[in-house]
């Protein structure tokens, strides 16, 4: 079996199993001092960041809070690093416990000291980074298609190397393509995943982003996109300061249920609103006197 055929196969297992491969480990055989058991501990000032490293925020408080706790318990979990020369090394995984540990003023931190080069330390960092939680989607749509692109797979080989659907994968990358504005929103956690994927099928950028403000502005709900692109009109929940008793709120999914439902056997669009004290309306709509006769008809029948 090549080598390279190894590499691959590591990867479908995920990280953890290319940071076991006898391989690419010579932390036990590395003569840098301070060796204890398989982890080597390494100057600080000796690290660089790994510039493969697709994850772009980092939360401040959040850092803060692992810095104060890394003075009190030190670094649980080693990192992982790749020896670049003499007295130099280069990050693969554990870039946010870097960042604390320079926070919190550490002179040295334990590392699993690793060979790599340029392409398996890319693919090492890209499916580390895809596996954690704290991801936003766009950092995610951004390592597959680096994943894609720079490891020359495709979005089914992916599937099978990352243990992700493919309809998952290709959902991801369908958010490269929304207009930065959009992005930046999902980013910042301004709407969501589902926000987003249903801003894909808005149409042109103006539109998309048109709309995107909209969302953001009245705190619209993914199935309040759905109905916007299917041409239904929708009324954005309205928030008074003096007057929370007229607050209108949203339907249940029961309620949303019973509208389509009410709607079809009409053959006509009905609306339903309420408020937080209890009150609403039925609305039912017609586009004619003999329409409205039809209608009257049809409930008198019932």
């Amino acid at each position: 079996m090549s080598s390279n055929t190894k590499k691959r196969s590591a990867l479908g297992k995920g990280l953890s199993a290319l940071l076991e491969n006898s391989e690419t480990d010579i932390t036990s055989s590395s003569p840098e001092a301070g060796i204890v058991g398989s982890i080597s501990t390494v100057s600080i000032s000796k690290i660089e960041a790994n510039p493969f490293n697709p994850r772009t925020n980092f939360e401040k408080e959040a850092l803060q809070e692992l810095s104060t706790s890394i003075k009190l318990h030190g670094i649980i979990q080693p990192l992982t690093v790749r020896k670049l020369g003499r007295d130099k090394y280069q990050l693969i995984s554990g870039e946010r416990r870097f960042r604390a540990a320079q926070l919190a003023r550490l002179n040295e931190v334990p590392a699993y000291i690793r060979i790599a080069n340029d392409q398996t330390m890319l693919e090492m960092a890209l499916v580390e980074n895809i596996q954690r939680e704290d991801l936003n989607p766009i950092e995610v749509g951004l390592s597959y298609q680096r994943l894609i692109d720079e490891c020359d797979l495709t979005q089914e080989q992916l599937s099978h190397k990352i243990s992700k659907s493919r309809s998952s994968i290709a959902n991801h990358l369908r958010l490269l393509k929304l207009p930065v504005d959009i992005q930046i929103g999902v980013k910042g956690k301004k709407i969501t995943m589902g926000h987003a994927r249903a801003l894909v099928s808005a149409g042109d950028e103006a539109t998309q982003v048109a709309l995107y403000h909209r969302v953001v502005q009245e705190r619209l709900s993914v199935r309040d996109i759905e109905s916007i692109l299917r041409g239904e009109h929708v009324t954005a929940p309205i928030v008074r300061a003096k007057d929370q008793k007229r607050e209108k709120i949203k339907l249940s999914d029961s309620e949303y249920t019973f509208k389509n439902d009410f709607g079809d056997q009409l053959s006509t669009k009905v609306e339903i609103t309420k408020t937080s004290n209890g009150n609403g309306k039925i609305i039912v709509n017609f586009n004619s006197e003999i329409d409205l006769s039809r209608i009257i008809d049809l409930l008198n029948s019932k």
